[in-house]
């Protein structure tokens, strides 16, 4: 990040108070980080704190006479080579969905020709509302990138999505939209992820608790990379991740057919928690509750799709799975690359405690013919930059393909 320039817009979220953390590291890292701070923000962080950070003046007056005799608002707005907004609250993202422009914050959003990337966070409720997930919509279709918002205890008590990444989770993007790079250009991928849904009847269904965000977070990683990316994903609550084509399945029958579809691709990473089981024959009618006890529900086996994308005439140059384990995690995921036939797995632990399933943080290990690597406990947004740059470097070796 050597010199790159930033441009910090912190509005006024109880989270403001991480971006103290976040200004230390961009700054350790070489980036010139300028501010702006909302007069919401200055009563969370102060303007003292966030100027010796960034080492530079902040900014929070559209007025001033100073800064606007040299039109303050479009300078800042076009000297940096990244805008982020953190915390993004509801009413910034709104203001900035309208194009309102009623303070430097927002007038230097609209005036911004750099890209521009949000950390949402506000509580859950606001962050479910329609209006918001309109407004995110709105703003990621004009080209918005968004990290975030994790799920957790809430500074309002409540629990659920709406908590702001940690700086460490922001870095990555930060770093992934300023490296945005060259090596996978010419390159197609295609990813998994979320669960899978297999209707029992018109109400109920068999699923497991994967968020995507793992799955989401390496087809962001891919596309930063240059690739043309296309995701597959289960049910889920994640926005779309730009720059990447998005088909959304319910069954793991609709899964295997929209991936198959998509063949050949270069790379194929299969991050999606797929259901192992399906119901024989989904009921037309809700099951009812009778005095004979429960209905004997006949499970019938899905498809692997990781096997079938190995074993498919277009096969791609590379395929990793993913071995989601509670015991033995690297002995089963090594056992799995053998049987499916793909070239890595990845294996995560996911047992009860873990906090891996809907949660932002995984420990991995990428197991490959060559042996096992083990990661540190990482960020899923880091773990995903990690493996697609481990992805660029195998298809870009003498083969073009791993070792499998």
């Amino acid at each position: 990040m050597d010199g790159k320039r930033i441009l910090l817009i912190i509005s006024g979220g109880i989270a403001a108070y991480k971006c103290l953390d976040l200004i230390r590291r961009l700054r350790e890292r070489g980036a010139v980080v300028r501010c702006i701070l909302t007069k919401s923000a200055a009563h969370l962080v102060t303007p003292l704190s966030v100027a010796a950070l960034s080492e530079n003046r902040i900014y929070q007056d559209l007025f001033s006479l100073t800064d606007e005799t040299e039109i303050g608002h479009i300078r800042l707005s076009r000297e940096a080579d990244l805008v982020v907004v953190a915390p993004a609250t509801a009413n910034i993202l709104a203001k900035m969905a309208a194009g309102i422009a009623d303070d430097l914050a927002t007038t230097a959003l609209l005036a911004a020709d750099a890209p521009i990337l949000v950390a949402p966070a506000m509580n859950v409720v606001m962050w479910e509302h329609p209006a918001t997930r309109r407004n995110l919509a709105l703003l990621i279709e004009r080209g918005v990138h968004v990290v975030g918002p994790a799920s957790g205890e809430l500074a309002c008590g409540e629990t659920g999505a709406g908590r702001m990444e940690e700086p460490d989770a922001i870095l990555a993007a930060i770093a992934a939209l300023l490296t945005r790079g060259s090596s996978l250009a010419g390159r197609r991928a295609l990813v998994t992820s979320g669960p899978t849904h297999e209707p029992i009847d018109p109400v109920r269904f068999l699923g497991n608790r994967s968020s995507g965000r793992q799955g989401h977070a390496i087809a962001a990683a891919l596309a930063a990379l240059g690739a043309d990316t296309v995701l597959v994903s289960g049910p889920t609550a994640l926005p779309d991740p730009p720059g990447v084509t998005v088909r959304r399945v319910e069954t793991a029958l609709e899964m295997l057919a929209a991936c198959l579809a998509e063949l050949p691709v270069d790379a194929a990473v299969c991050a999606a928690a797929v259901a192992d089981w399906r119901v024989d024959s989904t009921r037309e009618r809700k099951l009812k509750k009778t005095a004979g006890g429960p209905p004997a529900l006949r499970l019938v086996e899905n498809p692997d799709i990781v096997a079938a994308i190995a074993a498919a005439d277009a096969r791609p140059l590379l395929v990793v799975g993913f071995a989601a384990e509670t015991e033995d995690v690297v002995g089963n995921a090594a056992a799995k690359r053998q049987a499916k036939a793909c070239d890595w797995m990845v294996a995560n632990d996911v047992a009860p405690g873990s906090g891996v399933l809907g949660g932002d943080r995984n420990t991995v290990h990428l197991v490959t013919a060559a042996g096992v690597e083990s990661w540190p406990t990482l960020t899923k947004g880091e773990v995903a930059r990690r493996l697609a740059e481990r992805i660029a470097a195998s298809l870009a070796g003498p083969s073009g393909a791993a070792a499998r």
